[in-house]
């Protein structure tokens, strides 16, 4: 019988799987800026490791501690969170049909459409968390995957990831599940029957906003995921060492930190669920959202930092409250220790698929009442 513990992922993340540094003894792990390793006398490479564009060894902790609490069999890291969406999508083949959420990271579906469609892909977008419209957009022999994003970036839209799985497969596709406002501590897309989860790492992973990078990590080493480990080999859209150290030393505190983001997010969303100037609040934490029961089922411990108003008196209103805040911030991205507003039609022009009446809202880990004190002044003027 071992004598090693079995430990929760919140060990796990906190300590980096507890690996120390076995040169020095070192608690943090070092940073290995080499580009090139020497090699064997015969020519051979030493120490596994040959060139820096996808063997750098900062990358191992990251990658391994990734896969442990996603649950998976491997896990790549790549440049940005686009950089993984891409090479899923690029193992296909001209004429392969994907379908992918109506309303989702606007990212993907720009590249979709647009890249896609020069690879030749087939392409439906779906709300796929209407599993009725899901089974049906799926074309049997002919769809090779399904993406997924849950909750979908801006309306928080949640996908049954069982349900999403059992139609791809019964279909001959994979599903792959973009799980980056969930992040492993709420959501584990493979223990529901996902293939491929992808997170823009970026955001909640990193948590720090200080880093670009992008996550997959695979449910099993299979022939699909052997292409993906090929392009990114072949392509080098990898960090660079520094980037990848960033990220684990973010991941450390992962749990605290969406767990504190989910608390106050749903505080938020409680408050002003019924304020007269809020026509409506999305978020997967309240018992009306369409996709609370699903969220319940396959959530753990929160609803996530993430959250959508809907400002009465339609764009105009919402551009001037998302103007007016002090203590959120305008800006892009999500996921950080701090909190960040945007008005989401204009960000993504003139073909968004968003609300234009809707501000989206990504929850830090400031005091709720300063963050709730913020937008009732935004919203007062």
């Amino acid at each position: 019988m071992s004598d090693e513990p079995t430990l929760r992922p919140e060990t796990l993340a906190a300590q980096a799987l507890g690996w120390i540094d076995v040169a020095t003894g070192a608690v943090a792990p070092p940073i290995h800026p080499s580009t090139t390793y020497v090699r064997d006398g015969d020519g051979g490479s030493g120490a596994r490791r040959g060139y820096t564009r996808d063997e750098n060894p900062t990358y191992d902790q990251a990658e391994a501690l990734l896969a442990a609490l996603e649950g998976g069999a491997e896990c790549l890291l790549f440049s940005s969170g686009m950089a993984a969406a891409a090479a899923v999508f690029q193992t296909l083949a001209p004429g392969d049909h994907v379908v992918a959420p109506s309303i989702g990271y606007h990212g993907v579906r720009a590249w979709l459409k647009t890249h896609g469609a020069h690879w030749g892909l087939a392409v439906d977008f779906v709300p796929t968390g209407d599993v009725e419209a899901l089974a049906q957009a799926v074309r049997p022999g002919r769809t090779k995957l399904v993406w997924a994003e849950t909750p979908g970036n801006p309306t928080w839209e949640v996908t049954d990831i069982a349900a999403a799985a059992e139609i791809a497969h019964a279909a001959g596709a994979r599903l792959a599940v973009d799980s980056t406002a969930a992040t492993p501590v709420l959501t584990r897309p493979i223990a529901h029957g996902a293939d491929i989860v992808m997170h823009s790492a970026t955001k909640y992973l990193n948590g720090h906003a200080d880093v670009l990078a992008g996550v997959l990590v695979t449910a099993r080493d299979d022939e699909p995921w052997r292409r993906v480990r090929a392009l990114r080999h072949d392509g080098g859209a990898v960090l660079g060492p520094f980037e990848a150290w960033l990220l684990l030393r973010g991941m450390r505190t992962l749990f605290l930190r969406v767990r504190a983001c989910s608390r106050s997010a749903q505080t938020l969303a409680e408050h002003f669920e019924r304020h007269p100037k809020v026509s409506r609040v999305l978020y997967p934490g309240l018992a009306g959202h369409p996709g609370h029961e699903v969220a319940a089922r396959q959530m753990d411990g929160g609803f996530g930092g993430m959250l959508s108003l809907r400002v009465a008196g339609g764009a105009p209103a919402a551009i001037e409250v998302c103007g007016r805040t002090k203590v959120f911030k305008r800006a892009t991205s999500l996921g950080g220790v701090e909190s960040l507003i945007e008005h989401r039609a204009s960000i993504e022009g003139p073909d968004s698929a968003v609300p234009d009446d809707l501000l989206r809202l990504s929850v830090g880990i400031e005091d709720a009442s300063d963050l709730i004190a913020d937008l009732e002044r935004a919203l007062a003027a």
